[in-house]
């Protein structure tokens, strides 16, 4: 009689490991994509010797500053909740860290031409005026092919610390007779703001402590930030893997 092989054991460590990339890469496709900066093509991109992905509303800074004269050219990108019908705003403000007593430029379509103009943000009644500091060469771009405006500009930097600026933006979805509509509330929309380094290069905001969120686009819900969050998907996949057998 012909002996039968025993059975042979199934590869039980393979839906592990597939879980396992499953969850990292869902945790880690959206810091990767947000990282993006370095990969935009720039008018006029050799004018800026750094450039900064901003940690809210997808935005980003590209810049370079000037000693000897205390100006910065810079160009700030970001996607407006509904293309070319939104808006786009980076500010400095020399007095607080916050909207009010921003100095902003605002990017729109006005009349069928993208432009950009100055706002003193006093209140939430937003007006154009002009600002506190001097701007030249301003423009503004939008690209279908993303859905980015860009604000293109070059200021005379604030009196005071190039190194410890406070920066705003922002991104709004209507523009109504020419005047910038109110943005929307998510966290992301009251968070972005941080302090920008113009010497070093650098940009910093308040890190948010570790927690579930949603992303207001996306409606894609996401565990932690950074290192942190890669853990307890980590730890999460251990835990499924183990009740499961997947060893």
């Amino acid at each position: 009689m012909a002996s039968s092989s025993p059975p042979q054991p199934s590869p039980r460590g393979l839906p592990a490991a597939a879980l396992l990339l499953l969850l990292l890469l869902l945790v880690l496709a959206p810091a990767a994509d947000a990282l993006a900066c370095s990969s935009q093509n720039i008018t006029n991109s050799t004018l800026y010797s750094t450039c900064l992905d901003l940690p809210t509303l997808s935005a980003s800074l590209h810049f370079s500053y000037d000693r000897a004269n205390s100006s910065a050219a810079v160009a700030f990108v970001a996607a407006p909740p509904k293309g070319e019908d939104g808006w786009v705003a980076w500010a400095l403000n020399p007095t607080a860290t916050g909207m009010f007593g921003a100095q902003a430029l605002i990017a729109f379509r006005d009349a069928g031409v993208m432009t950009v103009k100055t706002y003193n943000i006093t209140n939430t009644t937003v007006r154009e005026s002009p600002i506190s500091f001097e701007t030249w060469d301003r423009a503004a771009e939008y690209h279908s092919a993303d859905g980015t405006m860009r604000i293109y500009a070059k200021i005379k930097v604030p009196a005071g610390d190039p190194a410890k600026l406070n920066q705003v933006w922002q991104v709004g979805s209507s523009v109504t007779n020419s005047v910038p509509d109110a943005h929307a509330l998510a966290a992301e929309n009251r968070g972005a703001k941080g302090t920008l380094d113009l010497v070093a290069g650098t940009g910093r905001s308040p890190a948010p402590a570790p927690t579930r969120v949603t992303d207001p686009a996306s409606g894609v819900s996401r565990i932690g930030e950074g290192s942190n969050g890669a853990f307890l998907v980590l730890t999460f996949a251990f835990l499924v893997s183990s009740f499961f057998g997947f060893y």
